[in-house]
């Protein structure tokens, strides 16, 4: 990390372009008061410098030229976002005149922000530890409210409390170790029991937090889900249906839909993106642009996470019902039987839905849901990410290797290694052991100006 580039001012447009009703200028280091108070005009009278803790309001001035009225928010180092001397410029949110006042703190000294430098310098002035600044970046791009509840939970502090009793136990069995290593005559080795049923005790609190890394990782990503069976099956019913709104042409007619339809969807805190395919069928009937909608529908069930197989169970299953399932049924699927307000009995082996009634639709969406997630796990309080997790499975087999160690009852100071190992890798969860290399790949994927 270059130092002097740390004490850069730096300035970045806080909010999204494009047209609006707030536009939003950070300006973060130890010039920002100064770049402000050049190009800001206060309207008290007597008014010339900015005041921490309070709101300013007046105008931005280019050479003479009212450029827009403003309201500036001052905050003094260390009472602030980055830890540094901020000031927040918030003006109408027009595109041009955002960027004038973003190119105006510019020429009087501001560099412009790369991805994620605000969060970035808090985390390096302590204002937060690594784990709450990658919650921010979860928070920023959270799919559902459930997951940005639970990226919320972490930028309070509650997967780095979780982190820090497992640390603060480690390092108690540490410092015990290496105090009976150091001084045999005066520090009695602990007992080997005691090292035993340590390393059990923080082993179960990391598998603990490991057994919800799927949850996370699904509510962060989100899933395909693919709705396949024969024409006149019920898809794009069921797709309006789990939307809730008209967005697939419904007609008796098969072969209605010709290609692929898209859409997001939240059920239950997963995000899902729940596509509606064309009906599959093998017909010398069918013209050029249908079947190229069938071999889509066809890729799709391939690259899809789970598969709705819909079958109308008004007409029974038959033989093209059959084939089509014969095709998915070794992927992740939930077998569905369309129609069921017309059908004269229900489908045993099959979740039994109307579309047109809105019968079982919710019951449907609790068994995707229990298919691509196990329920305890979404439960946690907080997420985690594949950087954290591979960190707390390097813990982990450390503590497993310290664990075969003392029931081997092999050298303390040898086990001591081991528990050292554990302990470094969780401070890499919170960033006091963090290289150059880890740190830029973390904040290149936030935006300019977070």
């Amino acid at each position: 990390m270059n130092i002097n580039y740390e004490f850069e001012t730096i300035s970045a447009i806080a909010t999204p372009l494009g047209t609006g009703g707030v536009g939003v200028i950070r300006i973060s280091g130890e010039k920002a008061f100064e770049i402000t108070e050049k190009i800001f005009s206060l309207t008290a009278d007597g008014d010339k410098h900015l005041c921490a803790g309070k709101i300013h309001h007046g105008w931005i001035i280019d050479e003479n030229k009212k450029i827009d009225e403003v309201i500036v928010l001052a905050f003094k180092s260390p009472n602030s976002y980055t830890g540094e001397d901020v000031t927040e410029i918030q003006c109408h949110g027009g595109p041009k005149v955002v960027k004038k006042i973003l190119d105006l703190t510019l020429k009087n000294g501001a560099r412009l922000a790369q991805r994620g430098e605000f969060t970035k310098r808090a985390f390096l002035n302590k204002k937060m530890d690594l784990s709450q600044a990658e919650a921010v970046l979860d928070i920023i791009h959270a799919k559902t409210t459930d997951f940005a509840q639970k990226s919320a939970n972490n930028l309070s502090g509650a997967l780095a409390n979780q982190i820090k009793n497992i640390k603060s136990s480690l390092f108690t069995l540490y410092s015990r170790i290496i105090a009976a290593v150091d001084f045999p005559e005066d520090v009695r080795e602990p007992e080997y029991s005691y090292l035993i049923d340590e390393c059990k005790k923080n082993i179960d609190k990391i598998d603990n937090i490991l057994k919800n890394a799927n949850a996370s990782n699904i509510m962060r990503q989100g899933i395909k889900i693919a709705i396949a069976g024969c024409p006149n099956a019920g898809k794009s019913s069921l797709f309006n249906a789990l939307l809730s709104l008209e967005r697939a042409i419904v007609t008796e007619i098969p072969g209605t839909t010709r290609d692929v339809i898209q859409e997001s969807i939240d059920i239950d805190g997963i995000p899902v993106t729940l596509i509606d395919t064309a009906g599959i069928r093998d017909s010398e009937n069918i013209d050029k642009v249908e079947a190229i909608g069938i071999e889509y529908t066809k890729n799709c069930v391939e690259n899809a996470d789970l598969i709705l197989f819909l079958f109308d169970w008004s007409k029974g299953f038959d033989e093209n019902d059959a084939l089509i399932y014969e095709m998915i049924q070794d992927k992740p699927h939930i077998k569905i039987a369309t129609k069921a307000d017309i059908a004269e009995v229900p489908n045993p082996e099959a979740i039994n839905i109307s579309a047109k009634t809105g019968y079982n639709i919710e019951e449907l969406k609790v068994k995707i849901k229990e298919a691509v997630i196990d329920k305890d796990s979404m439960n946690t309080e907080f997420v985690t990410n594949q950087r954290q997790e591979e960190c707390l499975k390097h813990a982990g087999t450390a503590l497993n290797n310290a664990l075969i160690a003392a029931n081997n009852g092999e050298l303390q100071d040898l086990i001591s290694i081991d528990i050292k190992a554990a302990l470094l890798a969780l401070d890499e969860i919170t960033g006091e052991v963090i290289t150059d290399e880890i740190l830029e790949n973390i904040f290149e994927h936030f935006c300019i100006g977070k």
